[in-house]
């Protein structure tokens, strides 16, 4: 899947992206119609510890799937967004073939 990495107010190394884009690799098990998707990594300015926001956007044919986490590291943040859009995904996998039927 062809993710497209931003990244806003800092630099990101190849080595989160590199992890990001593993990560989102493993929702092709679960769905793979997946067309592309959109990673914003974001510093936010607020004085705690949790400023490290992660976005996530999914294509798939007539739908769109999103997920946003933050956390006080850019890989917990990308591991939640990532479970957070794979419960999507399941569910509605789950509503489609229920359709189908």
């Amino acid at each position: 899947m062809k993710l497209q990495m931003h990244s806003i107010h800092f630099d990101a190394d190849s080595k989160l992206i590199d992890l990001i884009q593993k990560k989102a690799d493993k929702l092709d098990t679960f769905f793979d119609r997946i067309i592309d998707g959109e990673v914003f990594m974001r510093l936010d300015k607020n004085e705690k510890n949790e400023n490290k926001i992660v976005e996530v956007k999914l294509n798939v044919p007539g739908k769109q799937f999103f997920a946003k986490n933050q956390a006080d590291s850019f890989e917990a943040a990308a591991d939640e967004s990532i479970e957070g859009l794979r419960r999507q995904i399941k569910k509605y996998k789950e509503k489609v073939v229920l359709v189908k039927q």
